[in-house]
């Protein structure tokens, strides 16, 4: 090979190393670019720096190792050829072939090692930032910290070295027995002699010692074993796997100094009678020796011998997720509730949610979605101090853009990226107001919005949200397009500071190869103000700043101070709390965890969860904040150590912020299901399984399923007045009677507190499955719901709450119905039952004034009808009007009759007034 074509070899290798490497360097240049913007550039370089360093360090010395016993190796064998292609017509190429697939491999085995080792950056810097728990684990009396921050790192280490040394050792032995040098035709004693024997002895001697190592430090993961009775360690593990694991690590430690003894014998006797004795200490002190403790001593007499560890096990896994503070108080079940008491409790009684999410979704879709471009993704709850100062829980949902349903024409590049950018405002209705038609009252609606009370929107536009999954440019020649209206569109360029500013070539030169798009360069639009915009969606975006943490998967959006900001409940976790039980997906609990979507929180043997963070992101401009609410977890002051300048203290939230902090429903669905089983704090009553509970069972569409936990407003007992709490009731196993309520608060200084509230064993309390079935006992019930499935309509029997008031208890199921070939749910009935009786009325309050045997008072207007009695009555009118029509054209004469007479009824009140009194329009 001739000097010129070294050359172009050399040139044609730097050009596709550049290549592969060149995707690579323009994201980290165009994230950087990001991070900037967002206000978190350190937080980037932080990783990125650490990252870089850890990968660099990582290849070279696996290389430089690597290299180094293949360079030994040769040199112990210089006086012998490689006889691999001998009698071939490489043959006279075998030393070049050799040394060029040695390359290669140190070359992969290299790049591999350094690529396993990126997610490391995590745990180095948590080692160098770790915090204490105060609190000792029982068995080596270490703190708590130790495990979570310290220990993972040294068995990555660990394993980062025996890697090496096992990699080197595979390809010394190649070389030798490719050269010849181990001597097969001699006594197996003297197979490796001289130099070559003492190379291969000081990498054996070295596994030796990390396989020493290996099992020292799996005496502390004995803390974790998940083979006992409980999650910890048991009986056996504290005294036999204990002894067993420290007697091994000895044994290797030992197999290792006998591999550099044997340097000085002239055989390799010494490690052979080292590895004959490592293997019998390994079958009888590592296998035969816990299980003979395990079948003989253990299992004969296991209370006894498991009682303290149980106890360790309660312990820990109530430290770990944040069970220690539940107040336990009685709740006797009087069934005392009278018309007094129920207008004392006036604030909890107008805040029953009349309207399950999934329904009023629909609904929300085929009212105020209005063009084919928007989408409702969820339903929000939340709470607002209305102008009368009611405490009202509401309901609502922002009015997202989807791209995918803008019409197949006008899918264009132009209108993808330039003109549809964004969604528009949101809707909202209090949980239990609805109109004669069966909707729900609006407290905001359309577009723009039309706000009631202290409500209004004065940013509407959301450019970051749950379903915002694509990128989009802003600030170009053509304006976007804001909102529809009447017959033409509104229009508007963005006043915002999200995004990126793309104000050169350069730059649109980067985003056109990440992107891989040529329109971005060649594009006319841009301008010197353009933007780009990506990381929209908001999941994306903060895990985006911030991998290591866990975050809630319901985001929820808030009107605050006019405008919309979306708030994620974010956590930190851990698999490494001592003796903490995992959550477990499994049973009764697995269909909860499915249901709520929480896999992503506790996947990995999650045993330690804290939600620590609360992130608030703007809805307009994409501004992330990460608020610390608690601020006493070891495991964010390590995060807040590492990156001082992420998190903003919980003095700096904003009251008017605060206001709309809820305590997060995912967490409070995984600490019941813990406490489920960890609300026994007795050792033999827990592991006698005495008293577990389960999540009850409710009907929903025709289906029995787990109930979830669900957000009131109401006062709890003794005390003063209403505030928002999260309540999920409990039954026993194979039983379907109340045992108990959990309720999670979330207002003011008492948020986060957890308070179980049990009821008398001695006493029957209906759970919800036992309402289920007096509901479908009840004939006139019955009788109603199985005429209406007949007619063509679909009836949806909506949550079942459980309603506490003053130590007694109401129960409250909404029932809708929907036409088979609709999507337009309506709440036709409210159920209630209360002690012996069972009612079903178009409306709460005949239902408990049919219970308690008040006058009913006359319904009050709805805030909708007292601002605007016109407008909603040609709605209304308008909405009865369509559907009769719709009815005599499908030739359903009672359908038809049965909405004209509903007409009549919405238009009777208002002749009978238009004769007494001028119209005031």
């Amino acid at each position: 090979m001739n000097n010129q074509q070294k050359i172009v070899i050399t040139i044609a290798l730097i050009v596709l190393i550049g290549l592969s490497l060149s995707k690579t360097l323009i994201h980290i240049l165009t994230e950087s670019w990001w991070f900037d913007t967002v206000g978190f550039i350190d937080v980037f370089w932080i990783r990125i720096t650490w990252q870089i360093v850890i990968w660099l360090t990582t290849f070279t010395v696996y290389a430089l190792f690597l290299w180094a016993n293949y360079y030994i190796a040769l040199q112990l064998t210089k006086d012998k050829e490689f006889r691999f292609l001998e009698q071939t017509t490489l043959e006279h190429y075998t030393n070049i072939i050799a040394n060029l697939i040695a390359l290669v491999l140190i070359f992969i085995v290299a790049f591999g090692g350094a690529s396993n080792s990126l997610p490391a950056w995590e745990e180095i810097l948590k080692f160098f930032n770790s915090s204490q728990f105060n609190t000792l684990d029982p068995i080596y009396q270490k703190d708590v910290g130790f495990y979570i921050f310290k220990l993972p790192l040294y068995q990555d280490a660990r394993n980062w070295f025996l890697s090496l040394f096992i990699s080197s050792l595979i390809l010394s032995v190649a070389v030798y027995i490719l050269k010849g040098q181990i001597a097969s035709n001699y006594h197996w004693k003297h197979w490796f002699t001289g130099k070559v024997k003492t190379h291969l002895s000081l990498l054996l001697a070295s596994i030796a010692l990390l396989i020493a190592l290996g099992f020292w430090l799996k005496r502390y993961e004995l803390l974790f074993s998940s083979e006992g009775v409980v999650f910890g360690a048991g009986y056996t593990d504290a005294h036999a796997k204990l002894f067993a694991y420290s007697f091994m690590s000895f044994a290797a430690l030992t197999l290792g100094i006998l591999f550099i003894l044997a340097i000085w014998q002239t055989s390799i006797m010494f490690p052979i009678y080292g590895i004959i004795f490592y293997l019998i200490a390994w079958m009888l002190f590592n296998n035969f020796y816990p299980w003979f403790q395990q079948q003989f001593i253990v299992e004969p007499n296991e209370l006894e011998k498991e009682l303290p560890y149980i106890e360790h096990n309660i312990k820990f896994t109530r430290n770990a997720y944040d069970l220690e503070k539940v107040q336990r108080k009685s709740y006797p079940a009087r069934n005392q509730l009278d018309n007094q008491t129920l207008q004392a409790n006036k604030a909890t009684i107008d805040n029953i949610r009349l309207w399950d999410y999934r329904p009023l979704l629909d609904t929300y879709k085929q009212l105020q979605e209005i063009r084919l471009y928007y989408k409702f993704n969820d339903i929000d709850i939340d709470r607002y101090r209305l102008d009368d100062n009611s405490y009202t829980q509401v309901m609502l949902s922002a009015r997202e853009l989807s791209y995918d349903q803008v019409p197949q024409r006008a899918k264009t590049w132009v209108n993808q990226r330039l003109k549809y950018t964004h969604g528009y405002g949101l809707v909202m209705s209090p949980v239990n107001e609805v109109t004669e038609d069966g909707l729900p009252v609006l407290l905001i609606k359309n577009i723009p919005p039309v706000s009631e009370q202290n409500l209004q929107v004065t940013q509407p536009a959301i450019y970051y949200g749950e379903s915002t999954n694509d990128y989009i440019f802003t600030g170009t020649s053509t304006q976007e397009f804001d909102y529809p209206l009447g017959k033409e569109n509104a229009f508007t360029n963005y006043q915002g500071k999200g995004g990126v500013s793309i104000p050169n070539l350069f730059s649109r030169l980067a985003y056109a190869y990440e992107r891989n798009s040529l329109k971005i360069l060649i594009s006319r639009y841009f301008t010197s103000d353009s933007r780009i915009h990506y990381h929209r969606n908001i999941q994306e975006r903060v895990r985006q700043v911030a991998p290591f943490l866990r975050f809630d998967h319901d985001p929820y959006v808030a009107n605050i101070d006019g405008r919309l900001q979306w708030i994620i409940d974010a956590y930190t976790i851990s698999d490494r709390y001592p003796y903490a039980e995992p959550v477990q997906q499994s049973d009764n609990a697995a269909s909860l965890l499915q249901r709520r979507n929480l896999a992503d929180i506790v996947k990995g043997n999650v045993n330690y969860l804290r939600n620590s963070v609360k992130v608030v992101i703007d809805a307009y401009d994409g501004t992330m904040q990460f608020f610390v609410v608690d601020e006493e977890d070891p495991v964010l002051n390590s995060y807040r150590q590492i990156f001082p300048n992420l998190f903003q203290p919980k003095a700096a939230i904003p009251s008017a912020l605060k206001a709309h902090f809820r305590y997060p429903l995912d967490l409070f669905a995984i600490q019941a299901q813990v406490y489920m089983s960890y609300h026994m704090s007795d050792g033999q009553v827990f592991y006698n399984q005495e008293d577990l509970w389960r999540f009850p069972n409710q009907v929903y569409e025709g289906n029995e399923q787990i109930m979830e936990p669900y957000y009131v407003i109401m006062s709890l007992p003794e005390e003063p007045q209403e505030e928002f709490i999260l309540i999920m009731p409990f039954t026993p196993v194979n039983k379907d009677n109340m045992i108990a309520w959990l309720a999670a608060r979330s207002d003011g200084e008492n948020y986060g507190k957890l308070l179980l509230y049990e009821f008398p064993k001695q006493e029957l309390v209906y759970g919800p499955s036992q309402i289920e079935a007096r509901i479908d006992q009840n004939p006139e019930i019955s009788q109603q719901l199985t005429l209406w499935s007949q007619e063509g309509s679909r009836v949806i029997r909506g949550d079942l709450l459980v309603i506490p008031i003053e130590k007694s208890l109401l129960y409250i199921e909404p029932v809708y119905l929907r036409a088979e070939r609709g999507q337009l749910p309506e709440l036709k009935r409210i159920i209630v039952a209360y002690d012996k009786e069972v009612v079903m009325t178009p409306s709460l309050e005949e239902s408990l004034a049919t219970i308690f045997g008040a006058k009913k008072e006359p319904k009050p207007i709805s805030r909708t009808e007292e601002t605007q009695p016109r407008s909603n009555l040609r709605q209304s009118g308008w909405n009865l009007y369509q559907k009769a029509q719709e009815a005599l054209r499908q030739g359903n004469w009672s359908e038809y009759g049965r909405y004209q007479q509903e007409l009549e009824k919405l238009l009777q009140p208002f002749e009978q007034n238009s004769e007494t009194t001028p119209d005031q329009d």
